[in-house]
């Protein structure tokens, strides 16, 4: 008996008797041929065809669409001050390509493991599916292992000809399966898990923050690679991500949750418009509570004195008045106070109609920088410079040359190890500030203008423990200056005296920023600042450093904060 698999221009016949290896061949053909994943263990009496001559579906049991429905949901951590869910409901299909957009701490990480069940919570999360999280933990031992030998313990349904298929649309070769995990770059990692998330089949994927320390060339891998595929959910700060790869968002709002259809740019243009109409209503509803008021005091105060006047007259100057003329009088006073109360329920409306307007705009603070001008125009000097790692056989820099000039921001370009975080600790080691590089050999030039202040932010975030205040005070920081920038970089205030080693990554980068725009200085120096920081605070910080124009250095693969931010590009 023969199975005919029939497709455009193509049919594949596979006869009844085969070995092993033809099998996983034919799996892997069958999946890089029509993007379809037919598992090793399907018995082939199991599989259904149809469709028509311009497509082929394999399947068993048939076409699944499911709807992923939370319905009152509530979660705090124990020991906090508020929810980071409240009463929240929603509904996503599981077809859809879904980013996740909040601020840091709104609990976007949160929310992905309560679909995976790690946190106990009020309400209900029904899904007739299963979900997979990235990025999975790989524990110190088998960081030791090649991923071939563990990815069945991460992913138990997973096969390894399903995870060389999915590496292959990720343009590596299968060899990496095999490298001890822990020689292999941050790239080439994530690379390895995204291709073990993806290779199973009826999974909902749950993708928090793929492209963190990837190089812009690994980032527009990773994003080909996700508009390729359907049904997860995305959690990302980077804008050209978004809109690559994803159809619908999911938006944690300051006080409401939105699922909207489209990508990041069609969120964003919807969400200016609704907040300036919002602003706008709000605006219509203040002047018109007060015209209100004007005139409900103004009836108020016509019926008080009308009212008075029923006791008492003078009959000379009311000679036409008598004493029947207190019961009109009367009536007068009540209709008066009657509209009085129509004004006060017209201004409760109007209240309740204002009430909430305001509650989803994003108030985007405009932050403050005094930079220092140094009395040379030429900070930094590079001139036909090289730099080699004792025992290396090439040089990380060769032959660079470029100056860094008073307003200049300039970006360090470059794939992953190619130089970019050395050039920045050797500037720092020349002005003189403690950067360990270890043993090297240079040459050429590499100099900075003599008393040359630096503020620098670097990758490591792990140094941060106690309380704001505690770092404030070992920086000689302004205390309430601080506060207030923190404040404006939306940390909240509750925050201030917990542990920063309980804050979210999001939130320690901005305490790193926060100190490092306080510090006056002559060159600001950025070693990938934006990871984890949230979309509406990377546009904050990029209209900071277009207006105040200060003298940077920066590293940073974001795209689009490149583009708006940089005035020169240095390709290492």
């Amino acid at each position: 008996m023969r199975i005919i698999f029939q497709a455009v221009k193509d049919c594949l016949i596979m006869l009844p008797k085969v070995d092993h290896l033809f099998m996983t061949s034919l799996c892997a053909y069958i999946y890089e041929r029509y993007s379809f994943a037919v598992p090793f263990s399907l018995s082939w009496n199991d599989v259904r065809l149809f469709g028509s001559t311009d497509s082929l579906f394999l399947c068993k049991g048939g076409v699944n669409m499911s709807q992923i429905s939370v319905n009152d949901l509530t979660f705090y951590y124990e020991g906090s001050f508020d929810n980071i869910f409240e009463n929240v409901s929603f509904s996503i299909d599981t077809n859809w390509k879904l980013g996740f957009i909040g601020r840091n701490g709104k609990g976007k990480t949160t929310f992905l493991n309560i679909l995976m069940g790690k946190y106990p919570f009020r309400g209900s999360v029904s899904a007739s599916v299963r979900f997979g999280y990235f990025p999975y933990s790989v524990s110190d031992e088998d960081m030791k292992l090649p991923a071939s030998e563990f990815l069945a313990d991460i992913k138990p349904d997973c096969e390894e000809w399903q995870v060389i298929c999915e590496l292959a649309q990720l343009n590596e070769n299968a060899e990496l399966l095999y490298r001890p995990f822990h020689t292999l770059s941050h790239g080439e990692r994530t690379k390895i898990l995204l291709a073990i998330l993806f290779a199973g089949e009826n999974d909902f994927l749950l993708i928090d923050e793929p492209t963190n320390h990837l190089d812009s060339a690994a980032r527009e891998t990773v994003k080909a690679y996700l508009a390729s595929k359907n049904g997860f959910i995305l959690v990302s700060h980077d804008r050209d991500l978004l809109d690559r790869c994803i159809d619908h968002v999911l938006v944690l709002n300051r006080k409401s949750i939105d699922v909207q259809n489209g990508n990041f740019s069609d969120w964003w243009e919807n969400k200016q418009r609704r907040d300036k109409f919002a602003a706008a209503e709000n605006e219509k509803h203040k002047k018109e509570i007060k015209k209100l008021r004007q005139a409900a005091k103004r009836t108020a105060d016509w019926a008080d004195k009308n009212e008075r006047s029923k006791i008492g007259f003078a009959p000379i100057k009311e000679h036409d008045r008598c004493i029947s003329t207190r019961s009109f009088i009367g009536a007068k006073t009540k209709k008066m106070q009657s509209r009085v109360k129509q004004m006060e329920n017209r201004i409760a409306h109007e209240i309740e109609e204002k009430e909430g307007l305001l509650n989803d705009i994003e108030r985007v603070s405009e932050l403050k920088l005094s930079p220092l001008v140094h009395h040379k125009n030429i900070l930094v000097n590079i001139r036909d410079y090289s730099f080699t790692y004792c025992g290396a056989e090439k040089p990380v820099l060769d032959g660079l040359t470029f100056n860094v000039e008073r307003g200049d921001r300039i970006a360090l370009h470059g794939h992953n190890g190619c130089g970019k975080s050395t050039l920045i600790k050797r500037i720092l080691q020349k002005a003189g500030m403690s950067a360990e590089l270890g043993g090297f050999s240079e040459s050429g030039i590499c100099e900075t203008a003599s008393g040359l202040v630096i503020s620098y932010i670097c990758q490591d975030t792990s140094f941060l423990h106690g309380s704001v205040w505690e770092l404030c005070e070992k920086m000689g920081l302004d205390r309430s200056a601080f506060g207030a920038l923190l404040r404006q970089l939306d940390l909240e205030r509750v925050q201030f005296t917990k542990d920063m080693s309980d804050f979210s990554e999001g939130q320690k980068k901005k305490v790193l920023i926060a100190s490092s725009l306080l510090t006056p200085a002559h060159l600001y120096i950025w070693d990938e600042p934006l990871n984890y920081i949230d979309v509406f605070s990377r546009m904050q910080i990029e209209r900071l450093l277009k207006e105040y124009e200060p003298t940077m250095i920066f590293v940073e693969h974001d795209v689009r904060f490149r583009e708006e931010t940089a005035n020169k590009i240095i390709e290492l």
